[in-house]
């Protein structure tokens, strides 16, 4: 049976077989980053790919079709294995900062290119502006995230412990490289987890589907970072309004800036619990 073409992301039918193929793919990031365990996660890619294929077979047009789904899901399994190939742990000397860079940054490069020059559709986009001016709401929402994160993170942090997952910083050189990592990071999972896997996803599946699907890959990646303990109870909804707001706002821009300023308070955090008596002004715990 033949995918409808002219459907869109919040209409199409949630195809079962498509859904497989797709769960399986992002299912490999809790295997990757979670378990840890490469083979599973390999094995994972390969078997979601096998089933797109077949997928796609059941299209007259086969794989030569524009949007198709293993052409999708392999620039998300091939992100997946960019950024697989490094432990996400935190550190903060020189060639530590090098390589994160230059293995995440490849992996939004080399799907983009991919799909850009190879397959030559453009599944891949980075929307800076989207839908235009930010309104009331989105403004109100920006002092939203600033007061949540300031009233639940210092506890998540520091009741549980997960500040440990990041190196004691006590210099001023430490402070200044860990604000650039955490920035950085932080655009990043937006131009990967929105731009790239969300994305690919929303050629194929309803909305609800995507966002879900892509939340998992999303927070598999942030719990190998360091966000563990009960840190998924706040991942998990970050992970999906990212979604639902990309998806009202169609706007990049919009989404990093949420995303920046929780992590500004995640920064301040840190800062705090590494080194007591520097911030303790700030925050109540």
């Amino acid at each position: 049976m033949a995918r409808a073409h002219g459907a869109t992301a919040s209409t199409r039918a949630l195809d079962p077989l498509v859904l497989t193929a797709s769960g399986l793919v992002c299912l490999a990031a809790p295997a990757f980053f979670v378990l840890q365990v490469r083979w599973l996660g390999f094995a994972l890619l390969v078997a979601g790919l096998v089933v797109a294929v077949l997928v796609d077979r059941r299209d007259p047009a086969g794989l030569a079709r524009e949007r198709g789904l293993v052409r999708d899901l392999s620039l998300i399994a091939i992100g997946l294995c960019i950024v697989s190939s490094i432990s996400l742990a935190a550190r903060l000397d020189d060639w530590s900062m090098v390589q994160f860079g230059l293995v995440l940054g490849g992996a939004v490069a080399v799907p983009y290119v991919l799909s850009r020059f190879f397959y030559r559709d453009r599944a891949i986009r980075f929307p800076w502006r989207g839908g235009g001016r930010w309104g009331r709401l989105q403004w109100g929402w920006l002092a939203a995230v600033l007061v949540l994160g300031w009233t639940i993170l210092p506890f998540y942090f520091i009741s549980s412990g997960v500040y440990l997952n990041w190196p004691v910083v006590d210099t001023p050189d430490l402070i200044a490289r860990l604000f650039v990592g955490v920035g950085a990071v932080g655009i990043w999972d937006e131009l990967f987890f929105i731009c790239t896997v969300f994305a690919a996803l929303r050629r194929h599946l309803p909305d609800m589907a995507a966002n879900v699907l892509q939340a998992t890959v999303f927070v598999s990646f942030l719990w190998e970072l360091g966000y563990r303990e009960w840190g998924p109870l706040l991942t998990i909804p970050f992970a999906l309004l990212q979604g639902v707001i990309f998806l009202r706002t169609r706007s990049l821009g919009y989404v990093v800036t949420v995303h920046l300023l929780f992590d500004a308070v995640v920064f301040l955090v840190l800062v705090h619990a590494h080194t007591p008596g520097l911030l303790d002004g700030i925050f109540l715990v």
